[in-house]
């Protein structure tokens, strides 16, 4: 019998990919979900979230439907897709009997397989990121042709484990010590598809990359290169950063199933006097324009997060899900992604928008506010508030900066010096952080438009490292 040498086997796997597998990559939230093609019509989706309109969009282009949905563990940062999924399509989910889902699903262990018609997902358990978590071995006939890893091994890294509670944290990297061990047993040329990439706050991955090789990961992922369990563990749990505080909320609701949406959620649309009534009864008014135009003009009290990639993040960790939302659009900004957005981690309250937008508000007789915008060579004198997470401002920040990361600022308010200029990295995080203070009748900050580099270049400093004499 003559093997085949491992290069020519990685080509054949390589080819497979790129013909079979469809990465959806959702650049806000740091994840990657998957749509692979069967080759007979079907498909099966892995770790898709709740908004499905791109897994949907690829399916219809190559003329596929959705038979399997899986999932490689609860998630925490989004509401899984799984269900509306086998609502749509009937697909069959595939998940964790660990994980005791409480809708219709393959309840799977370690060692199930499942007849995919010609390939066959094999189930290894590896606990970790959390305590059901499963990842999906991808064979043909006998041959490995990669590995969905969900939270276990990711590119150079390896997925948080403190989001069950810090009494378990120690526990679940331990665990992640024997899942990841496990993993590298399995040939060098085997590919490894992670769900977790960087953006991710379930992970902080060096890198861009997010797709890689057991081989590669054994040369490169220094956790895997930890003499003993008690070393990665130490590595692993050292300064995982701050999360949002939804976290905390969304994999319960993957266990017991997100509700199917039966119709497109709209925004409906609300005047100026719906707007202000909503706020008295105690809801909130977010502002999804760019930081500019919120500068020049807003609803006092409102709360800006610009509409982009990370929406969803800052709203699901600023804003309550309890309370009753409307929001403040540009003329030229899409509805349709607010709704989404807010939908995949859970926000459904969503009362409408302002129809007709600031002016609209204006033309009612209603007041307004304004925040100051500065440029990096304007902002001399005042006292410099970094509000970017802790990684961020360890690899460079203004000297004598205040740090005060953005997710803990409603409590912290009072620590911001009278008259700073609040920044992050570009501007849009330092706006909501203005918003924030504002909220609370802190007037008297103006928001940088740039980042440090800016700062720094226009005041001729340079850039401190680390966290060794931060005020906070």
């Amino acid at each position: 019998m003559t093997t085949r040498p491992a290069s020519e086997i990685l080509e054949d796997a390589v080819g497979f990919a790129d013909d079979h597998l469809i990465p959806l990559v959702d650049e806000g939230l740091g994840n990657s979900a998957y749509l692979l093609d069967l080759g007979d019509g079907r498909a099966l989706a892995m770790d898709v979230s709740r908004d499905l309109r791109v897994p949907h969009a690829a399916a219809e282009r190559r003329g596929l439907r959705i038979a399997f949905a899986a999932d490689t563990h609860l998630h925490a940062d989004f509401l899984s897709g799984a269900v509306q999924l086998g609502h749509d399509t009937g697909a069959t989910v595939l998940a964790s009997a660990a994980g005791r889902r409480a809708f219709a699903h393959q309840a799977l262990v370690d060692g199930d397989e499942v007849d995919l018609d010609g390939l066959t997902l094999r189930v290894l358990a590896t606990p970790g990121h959390t305590d059901e978590h499963l990842s999906f071995l991808l064979l043909d006939g006998s041959r490995e042709l990669g590995v969905f890893t969900g939270g276990s091994l990711i590119v150079n890294s390896a997925a948080r484990t403190d989001l069950l509670g810090p009494e378990r944290t120690e526990e679940l990297a331990r665990a992640q010590y024997r899942s990841l061990k496990r993993l590298t047993e399995l040939p060098d040329e085997t590919a490894v598809w992670p769900t977790h990439g960087a953006g991710s706050f379930c992970s902080v991955p060096p890198g861009t990359e997010r797709t890689t090789t057991i081989g590669a990961q054994k040369q490169a992922n220094p956790l895997l290169a930890a003499p003993d369990e008690d070393t990665f563990v130490a590595q692993l749990i050292a300064s995982p950063g701050t999360y949002p505080a939804y976290f905390d909320r969304l994999g319960e609701i993957n266990r017991r199933g997100p509700a199917v949406l039966t119709a497109q959620p709209l925004l409906p649309a609300l005047s100026a006097q719906q707007v202000r009534a909503l706020m008295a009864a105690g809801g909130h008014v977010v502002d999804v324009r760019p930081a500019v135009g919120y500068a020049a003009g807003h609803i006092p009290g409102s709360l800006s997060i610009p509409l982009r990639d990370q929406f969803a993040t800052w709203l699901g960790w600023l804003v309550p899900d309890t309370a009753p939302l409307a929001f403040v659009a540009g003329e030229d900004q899409d509805l349709s992604e607010i709704v989404w957005q807010s939908h995949k981690i859970g926000y459904e309250r969503l009362s409408g928008h302002l129809v007709g937008g600031l002016d609209a508000w204006l033309a009612d007789g209603n007041p307004q506010a304004a925040t100051v915008f500065v440029s990096a060579g304007r902002a001399a004198g005042r006292p410099y508030v970094d509000v970017r997470q802790e990684a961020e401002f360890a690899a460079g920040h203004v000297p004598g900066a205040v740090h005060l990361e953005l997710g803990g600022l409603a409590a912290a308010a009072a620590d911001a010096p009278a008259g700073a200029v609040v920044a992050c990295g570009h501007g849009e995080r330092a706006m909501t952080a203005a918003s924030l203070l504002e909220r609370v009748g802190r007037t008297d900050v103006a928001v940088l438009d740039g980042g440090p580099a800016d700062y720094a270049g226009a005041h001729g400093t340079r850039l401190v490292q680390g966290m060794e004499g931060t005020r906070s």
